[in-house]
C-alpha cells in the first residue's frame, strides 16, 4: 500500500467508502463523483499506478471481474448498457495514479459521452503503420 494514495486508502479500509464488492485482490467501490447511477471503481489492494506496473495474472483477474460485475450490475440496475473504460497517463484522462477500472452503466439518453473524433488515414497509411507496429 502507498501512504499517499487515496485510492490505497479507500481499496484498504483506511476510509470509509461504499464497497459493492471485495476479495482479497480488489475491493469495488461505488464512485463518490459518478458519471451515471452505480458507477463503480474496480480497485487493487497493492499498488500499482497504471496498468503497464500490473502483473499479468492480476490484470486478467481484474478484466474477469469487470466482465462478472458489469454483467450483474446491469440487470441490477436496469441499464441499457456498460462503459468499462481504463486510463493510462495524465493526457489519457488518468486523474488518481493507482490502477482503477470504471464500470459505467449507461441508459437511454443519459447525456455522458465517451467517444472520440475518428479519423481519416489512407490504406496506405494504415498499411505503413501496421509495417512499422508490427510484433
Amino acid at each position: 500500500m502507498n501512504d499517499d494514495c487515496i485510492f490505497c486508502k479507500l481499496a484498504n479500509h483506511v476510509f470509509d467508502t461504499n464497497i459493492i464488492y471485495e476479495d482479497d485482490d480488489f475491493t469495488v467501490i461505488l464512485d463518490a463523483g459518478p458519471a451515471t447511477r452505480g458507477h463503480a471503481l474496480i480497485l487493487p489492494k497493492s499498488h500499482y499506478a497504471n496498468i503497464y506496473e500490473m502483473p499479468d495474472d492480476l490484470l486478467a483477474k481484474a478484466a474477469v471481474l469487470a466482465k462478472k460485475l458489469s454483467s450483474s450490475l446491469c440487470k441490477k440496475l436496469c441499464a441499457d448498457g456498460y462503459n468499462i473504460v481504463q486510463n493510462n497517463g495524465e493526457t489519457a484522462g488518468q486523474t488518481v495514479f493507482h490502477f482503477h477500472i470504471h464500470l459505467i452503466p449507461r441508459y437511454a439518453d443519459d447525456g455522458q459521452k465517451i467517444g472520440w473524433k475518428p479519423g481519416k488515414p489512407s490504406d496506405d497509411e494504415l498499411k505503413a503503420l501496421a509495417e512499422e507496429l508490427s510484433l
